[in-house]
């Protein structure tokens, strides 16, 4: 999977880079065709809280999909930390649904005439 990191109104550090993918890369057990993972961090300058407020957005091209989550949290790494529990419980339901579609396809295939059997 490649890992594409943007920085909006930050500086992108060292540690920044390397957690967002630890905890991007790690998504790839969850669901393994994954193409790329488009993923921006940086401070919104105009918000309605007080103190600086983070955001983290994340896009997961998938093979035939896209997925697309956005946190804000008063810190970098929990807002990051969101990213990946939500984009992990959704990489999940995304695989129960192909699963369940593959299954329908099957039965349909079963209980087409070319398939059934004569008495």
């Amino acid at each position: 999977m490649q890992i594409n990191i943007t920085g909006k109104n930050i500086d992108l550090t060292e540690s920044i880079k390397d957690y967002v993918e630890k905890k991007i890369g790690s998504l790839e057990k969850f669901y393994d065709q994954i193409i790329r993972a488009s993923v921006i961090v940086g401070k919104e300058s105009h918000h309605h809280l007080k103190g600086d407020v983070f955001v983290c957005e994340c896009k997961l091209d998938l093979t035939g999909d896209d997925l697309f989550i956005s946190k804000t949290e008063p810190d970098l790494y929990k807002a990051i930390d969101k990213i990946h529990d939500h984009m992990a419980e959704e990489l999940k339901k995304h695989k129960v649904m192909l699963r369940e579609q593959d299954k329908k396809d099957m039965r349909e295939i079963r209980d087409s005439k070319e398939y059934k059997i004569e008495e």
